[in-house]
């Protein structure tokens, strides 16, 4: 019993160095990898000198023979401004946009617009105004029953009614009526309840 008491407590020391241990290491390797590693080497800032193909490349020095410096053309005058130079800080007016494309094609003319007509408009449409409302046959010829819905007017063909139209043709279904001048010649239909309601 004496033994297994003793053992227990000298097993209890190690297993926490191990967690110690295995903190440390972790740490350790956390604090690699999130330093960046090695700081890198300085890069130099100013322009390398280059030498000809067959010059020697020496380590650290530059030959004055090496350098082409042409002082003379430090001495020549500058070129004296042209009138075309841009300046940014005048400021001037935009140049005009380019001419359009000429077009090589011919205009196309369009018609002429007809002549409006002159004088009194037209009359109305006779049926406008009139109805067929029936034929009486006699002994004599057909006589056309005309009305405009307030009053009825007989009329044989060739004669006048109302006044102002003429009785052209009386047919079995339809009469041609026009104006006393021969203008507006129009057909009406036999309708004998043109009127009813009105």
């Amino acid at each position: 019993m004496a033994t297994e008491s003793s053992a227990a407590p000298a097993s209890r020391p190690r297993s926490w160095l191990l967690i110690l241990l295995a903190i440390a290491v972790g740490g350790y390797l956390v604090s690699r990898m999130f330093s960046g590693g090695e700081a890198a080497p300085a890069v130099s800032t100013t322009p390398a000198v280059r030498h000809p193909a067959n010059a020697p490349q020496h380590s650290g020095q530059v030959d004055p023979a090496d350098l082409d410096v042409r002082l003379e053309e430090l001495k020549k005058p500058s070129p004296p401004p042209s009138e075309m130079a841009r300046n940014p800080f005048r400021f001037q007016p935009k140049p005009p946009p380019p001419p359009p494309p000429v077009d090589s094609r011919p205009a196309v003319v369009a018609p002429p617009m007809p002549a409006e007509p002159t004088g009194p408009p037209p009359p109305p449409p006779i049926g406008n105004t009139i109805k067929f409302i029936g034929i009486v046959q006699t002994a004599n010829g057909k006589i056309g029953a005309f009305s405009d819905c307030r009053a009825t007017f007989p009329g044989r063909e060739g004669e006048v009614i109302e006044g102002r139209y003429r009785v052209v043709k009386i047919g079995i279904e339809s009469a041609d009526l026009e104006y006393l001048d021969g203008k507006g010649r129009s057909t009406l239909p036999l309708n004998g309840s043109a009127c009813v309601g009105k």
